[in-house]
């Protein structure tokens, strides 16, 4: 895989009609070619991939792939709570030209440290394209420490973390053992910043659903040196990026992608549309950044 630096975008599902809509699929991916993101990370939690069924994770990796025809990273979200059935989906995802995988803690099981170690090798074992873990304990009810990370990190085709603890603490414990070989991403948008001063190579961003060319610029403004920049795009968002998680990830942005007219589809029942109260706060948030 071409590890990417800078803004991988968490890049939501559309439905329509309760399947996956292509048509309005291609048209987000050309967004984001167009705005310069550096990766997609297709059907992880922002995708909603935990109610997309396995054919319709496989299709979704296999027509990504071909689409983008290499001009970015692709990278599959291909996590589960069954190891037999990461594995099957990351050996599809590889055969059809994936890039990398991204693979989030089992989640509900709630396995030791021991679990995750045995977990992640397993699957690692059975491909040959990197994987970057995803440890999210607010979704997840399960916390990958610093230490099982680091021992995780060892194996060849286990390349990177993104990590969305919130912990700032445990973040730091992480970066000192990244390196050129294992890549530490920010998986909140609200810590970019902090995380590339740690050393991180980027982010998997949901706000880059929206604003795939300031996430970008954020990233690239502090490779480049020009902190103050990254800083002003950071704290610029801020109060955005906290609206954007008013209620359960993807709800709040695929309403302000309908706002601004990028037609993000349905959210897929359990998930359900915004309530108005706090589409009007999202509403009003945008009209201060100039979105609408």
């Amino acid at each position: 895989m071409r590890l990417f630096k800078g803004s991988g975008v968490a890049l939501i599902t559309p439905f329509k009609n309760g399947e996956v809509d292509y048509e309005r699929l291609t048209k987000l991916i050309d967004f984001h070619l167009y705005n310069e993101t550096d990766a997609l990370i297709i059907a992880g939690t922002t995708g909603e991939a935990s109610t997309l069924s396995k054919d319709e994770k496989r299709r979704l990796y296999e027509f990504t792939t071909n689409y983008v025809d290499g001009r970015i990273p692709v990278i599959a979200g291909t996590g589960g709570n069954n190891t037999k059935d990461v594995i099957e989906l990351s050996k599809f995802a590889e055969s059809v030209g994936c890039d990398g995988l991204l693979i989030v803690t089992p989640y509900y099981n709630k396995t030791t440290q021991e679990g995750l170690v045995t977990h992640f090798t397993k699957v690692a074992d059975q491909v040959n394209i990197p994987i970057i873990m995803y440890n999210v304990p607010s979704r997840t009810g399960l916390n990958m420490k610093p230490s099982t990370v680091k021992l995780l990190a060892e194996h060849p085709n286990i390349t990177g973390i993104k990590e969305a603890s919130g912990d700032i603490t445990q973040i730091t414990e992480i970066a000192k053992f990244c390196d050129e070989n294992f890549y530490l991403y920010s998986g909140n948008d609200d810590h970019i910043l902090p995380v590339l001063a740690l050393g991180g190579k980027g982010v998997i961003s949901v706000v880059a659903n929206i604003l795939p060319k300031d996430i970008h610029e954020l990233c690239y403004a502090y490779f480049l040196g020009n902190i103050e920049k990254a800083r002003q795009i950071q704290l610029a968002i801020f109060d955005f990026i906290r609206l954007l998680f008013i209620e359960t990830n993807p709800i709040p942005v695929k309403a302000a992608m309908k706002l601004l007219g990028l037609d993000s589809g349905e959210v897929r029942l359990p998930l359900v549309n915004m309530t108005e109260k706090n589409r009007e706060l999202l509403i009003n948030e945008m009209k201060k950044l100039g979105l609408l």
